[in-house]
């Protein structure tokens, strides 16, 4: 599918499909999108009542991979080790990436980190700094198994399509799958605050909260903690 290059309202870029008409982030802003949704309500949830072993997180959706290299970057801040999943089974085509890493304003993301993230290899541990531990699987995220055993992850950045674009990603099947692999405590963090969503994760057995959306963005997201 084709893919076009697009700045958004903060002057981050964001990936437009036309063929879907989606957006890979909020055109209200891409970077504040993912710092409020992803890093702000569900890695530093974690992090701020975290024990001493690394956070492990897992990401339905890497994209172009601005959540991984933000959380890295928080991680390298506040000196707390994580593991980070990242599953994408359709990665970017270099054009494309190149084309969005062009537009990265370096005040505000560590090119270095990004780099790094993206030269990494496929299924397999990369350690991309003293804080930081990176798996990139070309992985359908329907699979059983696929965000890890049960009960093995703190966070899931569910940054999947919309519900109208890829249905199977949001049914109740897929998201009790999907929250069997949250540890207790753990966190699904998604922008997607649709009723049927909320619904399917309380019925996974997942206290759900409606929080307040990015600034100038969605009214609402999404936090479903597992008991």
């Amino acid at each position: 599918m084709k893919r076009l290059i697009e700045i958004t309202a903060d002057s981050s870029a964001t990936i437009y499909i036309p063929e879907l008409n989606e957006h890979y982030h909020s055109v209200k802003g891409a970077d504040t999108e993912s710092r409020h949704v992803y890093i702000n309500t569900g890695w530093q949830h974690i992090a701020d009542k975290h024990s001493r072993r690394p956070i492990v997180v897992a990401e339905a959706g890497m994209g172009t991979g601005l959540n991984v290299v933000l959380t890295a970057m928080e991680a390298a801040k506040r000196n707390i080790p994580t593991i980070y999943h990242a599953l994408e089974l359709y990665p970017l085509e270099p054009e494309t990436l190149n084309s969005w890493l062009a537009t990265v304003n370096p005040s505000l993301i560590d090119i270095d980190i990004l780099h790094a993230i993206h030269k990494a290899q496929w299924e397999t541990q990369v350690t991309v700094n003293p804080t930081f531990t990176l798996i990139k699987n070309r992985t359908d995220m329907t699979r059983p198994g696929a965000f890890g055993p049960e009960q093995s992850v703190d966070v899931i950045y569910y940054d999947a399509f919309a519900p109208d674009v890829q249905p199977e990603l949001w049914t109740p099947a897929q998201i009790e799958r999907v929250a069997m692999a949250l540890r207790q405590g753990g966190v699904l963090v998604t922008y997607c605050a649709k009723g049927s969503v909320r619904r399917a994760m309380q019925a996974a057995g997942l206290t759900v909260e409606r929080l307040p959306g990015p600034p100038a963005g969605k009214r609402e997201i999404l936090r479903a903690t597992k008991p």
